[in-house]
């Protein structure tokens, strides 16, 4: 059972292939152009998997961390792949209400864990957490 004091969990925003562009567009230098179109879908599919209509991410920080996974192991644009996944990532936490405190240098070091293959699903969320306060 949950404690009623705690605060609900914050309302995930609907994300689409447009809202990916929005930010690759935004926040990645150059405005890189698109060389895989299937990462960016499945992007938008893996956030939002369900099976028998239960959510597989249970969380926003789930979802974001799934996102910034696949993100960076399916590079989507011809450069700036791990910039563009923690800004996705970070974007999508903003969006849900939640208030974001990080620096460049835990953003840099999250990507290069997540790029080597040393950091789980469970690693990056638990590490999302802490940019949101609650780790």
């Amino acid at each position: 059972m949950s404690d009623p004091r705690s605060s609900p969990e914050p309302s995930p925003p609907g994300i689409d292939l447009a809202w990916l562009l929005m930010i690759a567009e935004q926040r990645t230098p150059g405005d890189p152009q698109v060389t895989d179109w299937g990462a960016l879908v499945a992007a938008v599919a893996r956030h939002d998997a369900r099976i028998f209509d239960v959510p597989v991410y249970d969380s926003v920080h789930a979802r974001a961390a799934s996102l910034l996974q696949l993100l960076i192991h399916v590079p989507a644009l011809e450069r700036s792949n791990a910039m563009f996944a923690s800004a996705v990532a970070y974007a999508y936490l903003v969006s849900s209400g939640l208030k974001i405190v990080t620096s460049p240098d835990q953003v840099r070091e999250l990507a290069r864990l997540v790029k080597g293959g040393g950091a789980s699903l469970q690693d990056i969320e638990k590490e999302l957490r802490k940019w949101a306060g609650e780790g």
